[in-house]
């Protein structure tokens, strides 16, 4: 099985061959001398390096105390998640699923070997606790891949010891620059072998060859591509805000098959960002292109959405069920929600991991990236944001004053529970359209996110009593057939009753109180 380290360290250089005197650093009673160890890593990645432009990395180590194979995820600067598994001849197969949403067909190849004599030392307080390790790392780097090279250098690593303070690394530092050693330019080893290993450029343009699983293109009409830079045009905005929610699918896909929390739900929020901005945009992105990708991300979200709403109606029935009072508790109702919680949830989680390793889904994800590099842009999309982000906005708030209007018109009633829900999607569109356009368009646009989410939570409640009335009498059921008192589930429908009233009746003041905010889209 594979272990998760959050890693904290901070890299150097120095002209001598040494760190300093580091007992003068504030809080360190004792240094010790742990010795000299030889390690072994050579590090894996595609022929045109996924991983690495994503500042991933993947290596399999031996020397040291934790031999094996060592995959980090970046976190913030000087910040990475270490996944550690077992020292074997292959990669293990539950590190290659989490580069899967990077590497894609792709074979991952050995393309460095790093050999470093680490000595090291241990920075310790008063009471003999360890609050850091200092290590002064000697590399030989080879590439092996291309025409690239050898190098060599010494760099000083200090990494913060498990559950320390972020703060005394600064300590350190300050104690570090007053004896003339300065920040590694490089944000990793592999990162400085890549560079000074690298073959010169004429090399590198001849032996460059495409990814090896890249689809032959098809025929097509000529597109004009747009370099990544600061938005300026309509169609800058709209693809800023799509390279962000392609990136979110990306870099979501490791967290969400390690079960990590909220992870299923962003990236879901992502999904449907990337499809309602394809519709609302569509005078500036050609629908013939996007529709099949659209059709995809619906897939997609409808997936991942059957273990995120089973979540949050765990969460919702879980909390309304410690709300009662022990007296309107009878019989083994807790016990029974948490089991249909967990067998619920392992299923879902389950079938998600497969559906991150599909095909349809590693195709989607190439898919995105082809028409983010080669975007299929109409007329509008050249012409300046304002205009044209502001009318596709519009647009779409036109057509939601319309369906908040018809469902506040329905008598209470599963018609105008299926209006209300119809309301709530177009809402969560109508904010999107205005998050991709807000750059460009200012407090405006920030005003209707704003006033979206707002409609949105109110909507959403509503929805979620729906959906939690309905799996308590599923779970009512299910508990009288088992000779179980069905009266608690009973109470809880009751409430949730009352709760989607509630939400009912706020709605029009809502709505009416919101309308102020957008006047500025209406007028």
């Amino acid at each position: 099985m594979a272990d998760t380290k959050r890693e904290i360290e901070r890299k150097y250089e120095s002209d001598d061959s040494g760190p300093p005197d580091l007992t003068r650093v504030p809080g360190v009673a004792t240094v010790l001398d742990k010795g000299v160890t030889h390690l072994d890593a050579t590090y894996h990645d595609t022929a045109d390096q996924r991983l690495a432009a994503s500042s991933v990395t993947l290596r399999r180590r031996t020397g040291g105390s934790d031999a094996g194979w060592h995959l980090k995820f970046p976190v913030a600067p000087g910040v990475r998640d270490e996944i550690r598994a077992p020292l074997s001849d292959t990669l293990p197969d539950e590190l290659a699923a989490l580069v899967r949403s990077r590497v894609r067909g792709n074979a991952l190849l050995p393309v460095v070997r790093l050999r470093s004599d680490r000595d090291v030392r241990h920075l310790m307080d008063a009471d003999g606790r360890l609050l850091a390790e200092v290590s002064v790392d000697t590399v030989h780097a080879e590439r092996l891949t291309g025409d690239g090279g050898t190098a060599r250098w010494t760099e000083i690593e200090v990494e913060l010891a498990d559950d320390g303070d972020p703060a005394f690394l600064d300590k350190v530092e300050k104690r570090l620059r007053k004896a003339g050693v300065r920040p590694s330019k490089s944000t990793s080893k592999l990162a400085r072998a890549l560079a000074d290993t690298a073959p010169d450029t004429a090399t590198t343009a001849a032996t460059t060859a495409a990814p090896a699983t890249a689809p032959e293109a098809a025929p097509r009409r000529k597109r004009r591509s747009r370099a990544v830079g600061k938005p300026v045009t309509a169609g800058d905005h709209v693809l800023a805000y799509l390279r962000a929610q392609r990136d979110a699918l990306v870099e979501l896909d490791p967290a969400v098959r390690q079960d990590v929390p909220d992870a299923v739900h962003r990236m879901r929020v992502a999904t449907r960002r990337l499809r309602s901005t394809f519709r609302s945009f569509r005078t500036v992105l050609d629908r013939e292109a996007t529709d099949p990708i659209g059709d995809d991300l619906k897939w997609l979200a409808a997936e991942l959405g059957l273990d995120r709403d089973q979540e949050v109606l765990a969460e919702r029935l879980r909390s309304s069920l410690d709300g009662l009072p022990d007296a309107l508790v009878a019989g083994p109702v807790g016990h029974r929600l948490t089991t249909w919680a967990e067998a619920r949830h392992t299923g879902a989680h389950g079938r998600l991991t497969g559906i991150l390793d599909s095909r349809r889904h590693l195709d989607l994800l190439d898919a995105l990236d082809a028409l983010l590099t080669d975007p299929p842009l109409r007329e509008k999309a050249r012409a300046a944001p304002e205009k044209v982000l502001t009318k596709a906005v519009r647009k779409d708030l036109d057509k939601l004053t319309g369906l908040v209007t018809r469902a506040l018109d329905l008598p209470p009633g599963t018609d105008r529970d299926v209006a209300l829900h119809e309301a709530r999607k177009k809402t969560k569109r109508t904010r999107y359209a205005a998050e991709a356009a807000a750059p460009a368009l200012g407090r405006p646009a920030d005003d209707l996110v704003k006033a979206m989410k707002s409609l949105q939570d109110l909507f959403g409640d509503h929805q979620d009593s729906v959906m939690a009335r309905k799996t308590l009498r599923e779970l009512a059921a299910v508990a009288h057939a088992a000779g179980e008192s069905a009266f608690t589930y009973g109470v809880l429908h009751a409430r949730e009753e009352r709760r989607a009233e509630l939400a009912e009746a706020a709605l029009p003041g809502a709505w009416k109180s919101l309308t102020k905010d957008l006047r500025p889209w209406t007028t």
